[in-house]
């Protein structure tokens, strides 16, 4: 039930987000001119309109598999809370909020080497060394990805040692 209930609620989040927040950037002058060009509000639109139709999937499924269960009543609700909030999941939910705490701080390159290595160690992966180079190698494929084929202005950290690193791996890289 506390399922359902979360994704009852993320449906009107998102489908309040989708009629009355989708803000539109300024849309420039060349992208006007060009009546083939997408605008800014369109990717966030289908992005948002995909959820939504695969929230209302979930949310039928759930009630499909619960349909006449003793346990899938309000009073079920209580346990499945409790349940919740010591799963895997409610942690990595944890972290994502931690992560956009210390973004601005530490800069996007420690930020996703910490996330990605403390993601592994949520999932169980037990060999460090391993875990320590695939956090490394995969936020340098990021950071390559977004920072230099798709010039993203990456947080580069606000820690002066941090901000010196990644300014320093900027120009190996570029």
């Amino acid at each position: 039930m506390f399922e359902l209930i979360l994704n009852v609620l993320l449906l009107l989040f998102l489908a309040y987000t989708l009629a009355f927040n989708v803000v539109e950037a300024p849309i420039p002058l060349k992208v006007q001119k060009n009546p083939y060009a997408l605008k800014p509000g369109i990717w966030p639109s289908v992005i948002l309109v995909l959820l939504i139709i695969l929230l209302i999937v979930n949310i039928v499924k759930i009630i499909l598999k619960n349909k006449g269960k003793d346990t899938f009543c309000l009073k079920g609700f209580a346990g499945g809370a409790v349940e919740f909030f010591k799963s895997k999941v409610f942690l990595g939910i944890l972290l994502v909020v931690l992560a956009s705490f210390i973004l601005e701080p530490l800069g996007f390159i420690v930020t996703c080497f910490i996330i990605l290595f403390t993601y592994g160690l949520l999932l169980g992966d037990k060999k460090y060394l391993r875990l320590l180079l695939i956090s490394l190698i995969l936020t340098l494929v990021l950071y390559i990805c977004f920072g230099v084929l798709l010039q993203v202005n990456l947080p580069r950290g606000t820690v002066p040692f941090l901000r010196d690193f990644a300014l320093f791996l900027e120009q190996l890289i570029s």
